[in-house]
């Protein structure tokens, strides 16, 4: 496999600025921050070689081509990333660098050592014996997700660029924000994009494969109390949070993140804020089929429903929006994308993962726009905290992985 040498400079550049997203914002990105970020990345793409770079200012993307060398008409296809990051510290980023790990040692985090990678609560971290780690310093995020992927996509064109002796078609590439917060897909150009089909580059464990999440949706309750003093409370006080205790409790219990894997949905709970007068939560809902999230929905309202029959009023009010769906519906119908990505796996000595994944991706919300789009690994582990990692190993297999669709889909 090629020395991509830009690769790991370029990751450890993106992810020392921070550019996590804020879901309170109204503005398109969410953050000035994410605006020079990628003013800066098309900056960079020029350099290195890209055409047709610009930045929309409509959704926070940078959009950049990389023209056909063929002789012969193929397909235009796309990959895309995300480089903002999740809500986690992301402020004063120290990356550091674990040579040859021996798949067994503890790596400290911190100098203190308050913060290990080990393989107790991590044992798939023996599966990294001789790899090169790149970890936080245990008091931030680092980034991978998915700084990871616009770093492998970025590179796999600059690597194209200066080798023009590998064939490929016409290829797009679009890095965009928000995606942790949501709202980063909502408004991407599928006509200014115009391509066949893509591929997010944002899975973490090598070989993973998606063409399947989640639907989501997200559900807001609000909870109106009536605050009196305790010793005239009897028969007139209404307890905001006691109310909320009662609506989570009557959800089914096993059927939570912590409790369920696999194609098993679950309501989630990540948000609670209140006093006896007034109480907010804020809640996900996940399922694989599209009637299974209606159904819970529905079970949410029902519940509502029937804690309110002890009222003279309406104390809990529920608002839902669906977020996005299973991306499958629409691969399913043509699977040439997946097989693409597969076949470039194989070829390279890549065991494909293709599973369901847990989540959601750009690609859920943009396979609905009419552009398929499955998701391909770039290598992040521990994604979203303070033990997050990624190999150097499994990230240049992610840039190999990008060419070798390339040069597969060159010859279509």
């Amino acid at each position: 496999m090629a020395n991509y040498t830009t690769l790991v400079p370029r990751f450890l550049r993106y992810v020392k600025v921070n550019t996590r997203s804020n879901p309170d914002s109204t503005t398109i990105p969410s953050t000035p921050s994410l605006v020079t970020f990628a003013q800066d990345l098309a900056q960079e793409m020029r350099t290195i070689g890209l055409q047709n770079v610009h930045y929309l200012k409509e959704n926070g993307y940078v959009i950049g081509t990389l023209p056909s060398n063929l002789d012969h008409s193929v397909p235009v296809i796309g990959f895309l990333g995300h480089f903002d990051t999740a809500d986690f510290n992301a402020e004063g980023i120290k990356p550091q660098i674990v040579d040859n790990y021996d798949g067994q040692s503890k790596i400290k985090l911190d100098a203190a050592g308050q913060y290990t990678l080990n393989t107790t609560d991590f044992p798939f971290l023996a599966n990294y014996a001789g790899h090169t780690l790149i970890t936080t310093d245990g008091s931030t995020l680092l980034g991978g997700d998915d700084k990871a992927g616009v770093s492998e996509i970025m590179t796999a064109m600059e690597y194209l660029i200066q080798h023009p002796e590998i064939k490929h078609g016409e290829l797009r590439v679009g890095f965009g924000p928000d995606e942790e917060i949501g709202t980063g897909a909502d408004h991407f150009d599928v006509q200014d994009f115009n391509t066949a089909f893509a591929y997010t580059v944002d899975g973490g464990t090598e070989g993973q494969l998606e063409y399947e999440t989640f639907n989501a949706a997200e559900m807001k309750v609000h909870i109106q109390g009536k605050n009196v003093h305790t010793a005239t409370a009897k028969g007139v006080m209404v307890n905001a949070l006691q109310l909320a205790v009662d609506f989570q409790n009557g959800l089914p219990q096993a059927e939570v993140p912590e409790k369920t894997a696999g194609l098993a949905g679950f309501f989630h709970l990540y948000q609670l804020n209140g006093n006896v007068e007034e109480a907010d939560m804020t809640y996900i809902i996940r399922d694989f089929e599209r009637t299974g999230l209606e159904a819970r929905k529905a079970r949410a309202q029902e519940l509502a429903a029937k804690l309110n029959q002890q009222f003279d009023m309406e104390r809990i009010t529920l608002s839902i929006f669906d977020q996005y769906y299973n991306m499958g519906e629409i691969l399913k119908k043509d699977m040439t994308s997946v097989e693409l990505a597969k076949k470039a796996m194989e070829n390279l000595g890549i065991k494909p993962i293709i599973e369901p994944v847990r989540g959601g991706t750009d690609g859920s919300k943009i396979s609905f726009m009419g552009l398929p789009t499955p998701n391909i690994f770039a290598g992040p582990e521990n994604m979203h905290g303070r033990y997050e990692f990624v190999s150097e190993q499994v990230m240049a297999k992610a840039v190999a992985t990008i060419l070798e669709i390339s040069r597969l889909n060159s010859q279509a």
